[in-house]
Formats: C-alpha cells, sequence, structure tokens
C-alpha cells in the first residue's frame, strides 16, 4: 500500500502531527493496514474537514479512506443508496440528483465522505426536521480492532457508539443511506433580517416549523442595541412549477461553480476587527429586509464556500478555531450571556452561525440536543484566545449543553463529562471492543477517550 511519513492538520490548520499516512484501495488492505499498526495505533480519515484533530494520529498511522470510493447499489425507487465509506456527499450529490434524489443531511460543505459523515454524526440546516445523518443510516459495515468486518444496525450498543464516536470503535467500510425525494436541484428561499438577538430567536422559535432548512448568520461584532443582529435564511426543494420555462428543461442538474482558490501565503492579521467589521456591516445591510421565493441553485444554498478552494488559508498560517456549542431549550439566557460577551470581546469572526436544534439523536457522542447552537470562527492567534474560550466552555457545561468534537481543537477533558453523560458507556464498549487501543488519535488522547 502506498505509505508516506506527512504533517496532518484538520481544516483549522493548527497543532499539526506527523503521522504515517497509508491508503488502502480494498477492504483487504485495510483490514491489513489495521492489522500492521504499531504501538501508536491509527485513525481513519477522510476529506479533512474535522476542524480540530480528530483525524490525526502523532507518531501513529492514519488511514486515507478516499481511495475506498465506490457506489455499489442505487434504489431508484425505495431511495436508498449503498456506497463505500470513502464516497464523497458530493459524489453522491452528482450521481444521485439526477434521479430526482438528495442527500439527507449535509453540513456547510459537500467535501465529507459518508464515513466521516457518520463518525461525526454530521448536522445541516434541517435539524429541526431530519435530525442528523445516523438518523438515515440503515446499516453499516465496521471493521473492527480483531479484524472483524461487522454489520451494525441502528438501536445496537456498537451503532450508537460508532455515530459521533469520531472513528474510535473501527474503520467503517460500507453504509446504507435512505434518501430526501426532491423534483429538482433548485431550493425557493427566504430571506430576512432580525434587527438583535432576541428579534432573531423570537422569528426561528415561531415560524421554524414551517421550513425544511433554516439558519442564520448572526453579526458578533455588532454591540449595544444590535447586539446579535442578524441574517434569516431558510427555505426547502423548490417544486418544478416555481422553476422558469428554461430551467424546467433540466431541472434535476446539479451545477457548480468555483472561484479561484486561496493564495497559499496570506498576510498575518488580514481577518482583524476592523476589516471583519467591516464585511459584516456591509453583509447585513446588502441583505434584503424580506425576500421570499428568491430561486437558488443547492451549491449557493447549502455550501457556497466550497466554490472558493481552501478557503480556510484565508486565517494566515497560524489557523484558526472553529467553536461550535449548543445549550438546551429553557438556557437561552446562557446563549445571550455568551454572544453579549464574544461582542463585547471583539472577535473577528465573519462565519457565525445561529441554528434550532431538534430531539436528540441516539450517538453516545451524538452532539446535538433540543435547543441553539451557535458555530463561529476565530483567528487563533488572537490574544487570550484559550482562556476566554475555556470560560465559555464552563457555562455551557454549567448549563447542560456541550461542544462540537467534530471541531474542537482545545477542549479541557475535565468537562466532557459533563457535556456527554454517555461518556462512560461508550469508554466501556471501547476498552472491551478494543482493548489494546487499536484506535486512536490526537483528540482521544487528548480527551482520554
Amino acid at each position: 500500500m502506498p505509505a508516506d511519513t506527512v504533517s496532518v492538520t484538520g481544516w483549522g490548520r493548527t497543532a499539526p502531527s506527523a503521522a504515517r499516512l497509508v491508503r488502502p484501495r480494498t477492504f483487504e488492505e485495510a483490514a491489513l493496514a489495521v492489522r500492521g499498526c504499531g504501538a501508536r495505533g491509527g485513525i481513519a480519515r477522510g476529506l479533512g474537514r474535522a476542524y480540530g484533530d480528530a483525524a490525526q494520529n502523532a507518531g501513529g498511522e492514519v488511514f486515507d479512506m478516499t481511495g475506498l470510493d465506490r457506489i455499489h447499489a442505487i434504489d431508484a425507487d425505495g431511495g436508498t443508496v449503498l456506497c463505500d465509506a470513502g464516497v464523497s456527499l458530493h459524489r453522491l450529490m452528482e450521481v444521485l440528483l439526477p434521479l430526482g434524489w438528495f442527500v439527507p443531511v449535509t453540513p456547510g460543505t459537500r467535501y465529507v465522505t459518508v464515513g466521516g459523515a457518520l463518525g461525526a454524526d454530521i448536522h445541516g440546516k434541517n435539524h429541526h426536521v431530519s435530525g442528523s445523518f445516523s438518523r438515515h443510516v440503515l446499516s453499516f459495515e465496521l471493521l473492527t480492532a480483531d479484524g472483524r468486518v461487522r454489520t451494525v444496525v441502528p438501536g445496537t450498543p456498537l451503532f450508537e457508539a460508532t455515530a459521533g464516536g469520531m472513528g474510535l470503535t473501527g474503520v467503517i467500510l460500507t453504509a446504507t443511506v435512505r434518501l430526501q425525494p426532491v423534483r429538482t436541484s433548485w431550493m425557493s428561499v427566504d430571506t430576512e433580517r432580525a434587527s438583535d438577538l432576541d428579534d432573531l430567536m423570537a422569528r426561528l422559535a415561531d415560524t421554524d416549523h414551517r421550513y425544511r432548512y433554516s439558519v442564520a448568520w448572526i453579526d458578533l461584532l455588532a454591540r449595544g442595541k444590535a447586539t446579535g443582529r442578524a441574517v434569516l435564511t431558510r427555505g426547502d426543494h423548490a417544486p418544478l412549477e416555481a422553476l422558469p420555462r428554461s430551467a424546467r428543461r433540466e431541472p434535476l442538474a446539479f451545477r457548480t461553480s468555483r472561484l479561484p482558490a486561496a493564495p497559499a501565503f496570506v498576510p498575518e492579521g488580514l481577518l482583524s476587527r476592523t476589516t471583519v467589521g467591516l464585511f459584516n456591516e456591509l453583509w447585513f445591510r446588502k441583505a434584503p429586509r424580506a425576500r421570499t421565493g428568491e430561486l437558488q441553485r443547492i451549491p449557493a444554498f447549502f455550501h457556497p464556500l466550497d466554490g472558493v478552494p481552501h478557503w480556510n488559508r484565508i486565517y494566515g498560517r497560524g489557523g484558526f478555531v472553529q467553536y461550535q456549542f449548543v445549550v438546551g431549550h429553557g438556557r437561552e439566557e446562557t446563549l445571550r450571556r455568551i454572544v453579549r460577551r464574544i461582542s463585547e470581546r471583539r472577535c473577528p469572526s465573519f462565519l457565525a452561525v445561529l441554528k434550532r436544534f431538534g430531539d436528540a439523536d441516539p450517538g453516545w457522542l451524538s452532539f446535538p440536543l433540543p435547543g441553539w447552537t451557535l458555530a463561529l470562527d476565530i483567528p487563533a492567534s488572537l490574544p487570550g484566545l484559550g482562556a476566554f474560550l475555556d470560560e465559555l466552555d464552563e457555562e455551557v457545561a454549567a448549563a447542560g449543553g456541550r461542544v462540537y468534537l467534530a471541531k474542537d481543537s482545545r477542549l479541557r477533558p475535565d468537562l466532557l463529562a459533563a457535556m456527554y453523560p454517555r461518556l462512560d458507556d461508550f469508554r466501556a464498549l471501547r476498552a472491551e471492543l478494543d482493548p489494546r487501543g487499536v484506535f486512536t488519535s490526537d483528540l482521544s488522547r487528548r480527551l482520554c477517550l
């Protein structure tokens, strides 16, 4: 198998570590790679879109699963697909949209693999309706530390440990996924402004049930009466009759566009409070006060940043921290207090979104719980950032909330049990299934998973 010792980072480009990158091309080669792990173990990796250190393994092996990328079977009548774990959501969209099917859940990028989507139990703009990715997985095949390939189905401990388990129960080889029927590759989108955080939360709580997809961009540099002002964007898959006549000839065509890639070297400090503040002001002002029924292509609605290759470079060599937390319904004051603290500290974040989650998902380490989730990016070089986020972590944990492990790069392990009540169950199953600790990562060592 091809293998090189390389420096590996997450999408945030912080805390690189060196590992032996192994590239299996068959299930048999994947099993050989697992059996051949050294003392530092190994971890599966997809397209590298986890923001932190979940798919890194300093001094050990990292299994690049993107070579296992076959689509084995599509049930175009029943709406299911059986594919390898290395297949990307982008590839599924290319193949499935012309057949009238869409992936059931997509995050803010389509460049994630099916195995990564299950391992992180990703969520999207439709969690309040559809839940997270694992809710739509009918079964998957898992290569465990003993070399066995197990067929895993919902409702079993191994399914619930793997969904959101960050690759620590084994290597996902294939998955069978239930799909979402669509009649077009267009979205019908409503956009409106919210004057402040309370206005935004009221709009979300009162009308989210009318939409399959809902998300708000929030200005975290606005202060005073404008604290938490936002642009709220919601929509659903457009019906055929909503399309102009020219678009009805190919209603299910999947078209993407790409801008020039971000340069390899970006000056430090480009995303300062001044530049981000200017961007936020312009973005808020250019948004319509209220607009309904705008037609947008699927990539523009779900994945606008995918049109800029290597957009993570704009933060400079120091990289950035993506911080996402959730607090439950009834804990709105915690959310308000955290937004005020971020605003008062003038954290330069231009990628900040607020969403409402629906029912919790069964994964023991799955992130969503019913309530409010805020995600924001912050340049890693911001002075005092670590101590500030530690304080926010403590507020979140005290409110019964949690941070998202797929985006984390710096959480203290002592807060993990308060955030994830099934942590002991996860550790016990992992110890039984993998007593030698074959599957390990920088994340698992840092958090004592």
